[in-house]
């Protein structure tokens, strides 16, 4: 059973939606934890997030400005860590494709800068957050965070001598995330008229209490390596239209450079080396420091079928229009209706 009581965490892009589920989610279950570490670059995000956990109140609570790029920063921000969760990116597609320096400074030499911060200050445990956009990626922020993911799963290659344990979580679009579908469109059906990129597209969706499920899932259960992937429901794009603003007009407007139709969160590469257990799929390393035999076992897992994908477009669970608004409710705005 996981326990973070005693226990000091980092949380890179600790000010996003993820990381700030992720402090809410922990204070809530392990509230004697000893260090609650907020790392990000934006001042304003942490005054904000400052005034939701006052000092008196939380005093193991610490906001640090900074970024992952600089290693020196994050190497003094992570001394007498315990843990890591990194979830620290740049992640707008068509943004990427114009800028990609930019994002693979973050996505990539970030990511190898956390790497190496855990492994200086033997860190025991780093988790860090992918996306659905790293499985056979078509857009530069999707190959920069596969790149990152790999870089995760070889990082146990380098901590055989200091017991550090690296693994990775691939989440869908979490529903009402700075950037995503369900602000935009809500803000948009004030105009009367909703974008639609294509009445085909098709996404994963996940809540935010899922997706810090799975990073404790990850820290409780991961031997090293792995890329833990939920079991999730798609949605169609033109079903959270009607959700949000069913007497909207629609406007075709294309889809946008790095986007695709579909998400895949397993590839038919993937899936060759991954098992599934009941709740979860987990793709194993190419070259895992311990017995993949046993650990099939200990999960109680299966191999997949040749073959297998892992896609918002072919998958059996769906939302339907009325869950959409459900989850709308639940997790962005308790008070939307529609207009």
């Amino acid at each position: 059973m996981l326990d973070l009581t005693g226990k000091s965490i980092l949380v890179t892009g600790g000010t996003g939606s993820f990381g700030k589920k992720f402090v809410e989610m922990v204070y809530q279950r392990f509230p004697a934890v000893k260090r609650v570490i907020v790392y990000s670059r934006d001042e304003l995000k942490q005054f904000d997030m400052a005034q939701t956990y006052p000092r008196l109140q939380y005093p193991s609570i610490r906001f640090i400005i900074g970024d992952v790029r600089d290693k020196e920063r994050l190497r003094r921000a992570c001394a007498g860590v315990d843990i890591i969760i990194h979830t620290a990116a740049l992640k707008q597609a068509p943004t990427a494709e114009d800028n990609p320096m930019e994002f693979i400074k973050t996505n990539i030499l970030g990511a190898d800068n956390v790497i190496n911060a855990a492994l200086d200050n033997k860190v025991k445990r780093v988790v860090a957050l992918s996306t659905d956009k790293a499985s056979a990626p078509i857009s530069l922020y999707g190959a920069t965070k596969l790149c990152a993911d790999k870089l995760f799963m070889a990082a146990n290659n380098q901590a055989v001598d200091r017991d550090t344990c690296f693994s990775v979580v691939r989440c869908g679009n979490l529903i009402g995330s700075r950037g995503s579908v369900v602000p935009f469109f809500m803000e948009k059906r004030k105009d009367g008229i909703l974008p639609i990129t294509h009445p085909g597209m098709t996404r994963f969706s996940i809540s935010p209490e899922a997706g810090i499920e799975l990073i404790f899932y990850a820290l409780e259960n991961a031997w090293g390596g792995e890329i833990f992937v939920p079991k999730l429901p798609s949605y169609r794009l033109i079903d959270v239209a009607e959700a949000i603003g069913p007497d909207c007009e629609h406007k075709l407007v294309g889809t946008r450079p790095g986007e695709r139709l579909y998400e895949e969160m397993i590839s038919e590469i993937d899936a060759n080396n991954t098992i599934e257990t009941d709740n979860y799929y987990i793709i194993l390393p190419s070259s895992p420091g311990w017995n993949v035999a046993a650990y099939i076992k200990a999960f109680n897992g299966r191999r997949l079928e040749a073959g297998f994908r892992y896609n918002s477009a072919t998958n059996t669970d769906w939302l339907s229009v009325e869950q959409l608004r459900e989850q709308i409710r639940t997790h962005v705005d308790p008070c939307f209706d529609i207009l």
